[in-house]
């Protein structure tokens, strides 16, 4: 990556950056446009002062927003976030995640996710990420699990999504299962990478969707 590259860190076709200003158009399109594909687990921003509110509370300490863009055209191919990051012992966060729908079935989603991996316990010093997965969420379940997760528990009744209280499974990986060419093995074409994930709120005031702290 050099001095002027936007990127963060950069996969065969996608590279990840953070979110800014400039993205509100294109994001919220976006999300309009994935709304059949995010339903029932996820609600991002999908209007402009929605996104200006989600962009602030990313920039709160114990927060970290990517955007997965083609690196080519820079599109917008799918988003992931880590919230309620915490220091100290334990060194971990929670991650939630959304592709759109231009982007979905290519294996795009799983190539951002492996570079996030590795930005987050590299650059971050996390050593380990956790993904709470409704049980019925079976795409979300298989990018994470593609990407080395492992399941570590159930939690009844843990996530305000869609109007209700939800069962989820704890999926976490830890910097020790993650291989140092992670974003390299990454498939063309993986079905997963429709997936959705409820665990990415970043605190929004209306909670019309799963997105947790």
């Amino acid at each position: 990556m050099t001095s002027t590259d936007r990127y963060l860190a950069r996969g065969p076709r996608v590279g990840i950056r953070h979110f800014t200003a400039a993205d509100r158009a294109e994001f919220t399109a976006l999300s309009r446009q994935s709304a059949e594909l995010h339903r029932p687990w996820l609600f991002p921003p999908d209007d402009d002062a929605a996104f200006d509110g989600y962009l602030a509370r990313l920039q709160e300490p114990l927060r970290e927003g990517f955007l997965i863009c083609e690196h080519d055209s820079g599109r917008i191919a799918g988003y992931l976030t880590i919230n309620n990051i915490v220091h100290g012992a334990f060194r971990s966060g929670a991650i939630g995640y959304g592709a759109f729908a231009p982007a979905a079935g290519r294996g795009l989603m799983s190539e951002g996710l492996r570079l996030v991996l590795r930005y987050a316990f590299d650059h971050l010093g996390l050593h380990r990420l956790e993904a709470n997965i409704q049980p019925t969420n079976r795409q979300s379940i298989s990018l994470v699990e593609r990407a080395g997760f492992r399941l570590e528990g159930f939690s009844p009744d843990f996530l305000f999504v869609d109007g209700a209280w939800r069962d989820h499974e704890r999926w976490a990986v830890t910097r020790e299962m993650v291989p140092e060419d992670a974003d390299d093995q990454t498939d063309r074409k993986d079905p997963a990478d429709r997936a959705v994930q409820e665990g990415d709120r970043a605190d929004r005031d209306v909670r019309r969707g799963g997105e947790a702290e």
